[in-house]
């Protein structure tokens, strides 16, 4: 692949590039990997907006897992701390609560744990 290659799907959007402090172009492993991708899907017939369209909808759906996970540790947390606040008032919430909501209770430490 020629470096003007690479300078075009630069331009295009299709390829991220760092810079150094003198202005060299430095391209990361994924950046490689991205090369093999878009010369894979050139050869299956795929125009170059097709496959910018395509890495679009491919790094959209990296970023929902991204923000899925950081729900998740954040719910993890407050489980936690729900856990924490059973534990401590464990006798108060078997006196105050019926027994369908005790099971339940204890139905979801299960599947936490």
């Amino acid at each position: 692949m020629t470096k003007r290659t690479i300078d075009y799907y630069t331009n295009l959007g299709l390829l991220e590039v760092e810079r150094s402090p003198s202005n060299y172009r430095y391209y990361d492993m994924s950046a490689v990997e991205r090369l093999h991708f878009i010369e894979k899907c050139k050869k299956d017939g795929m125009s170059l907006e097709q496959i910018k369209k395509r890495l679009i909808d491919e790094n959209a759906e990296e970023i929902d897992v991204l923000e899925l996970r950081l729900k998740i540790k954040e719910l993890e947390s407050d489980v936690t701390k729900v856990l924490a606040q059973l534990d401590h008032n464990q006798e108060y919430i078997k006196k105050n609560i019926s027994r369908e909501s005790l099971s339940l209770i204890q139905s979801l430490l299960l599947l936490l744990n």
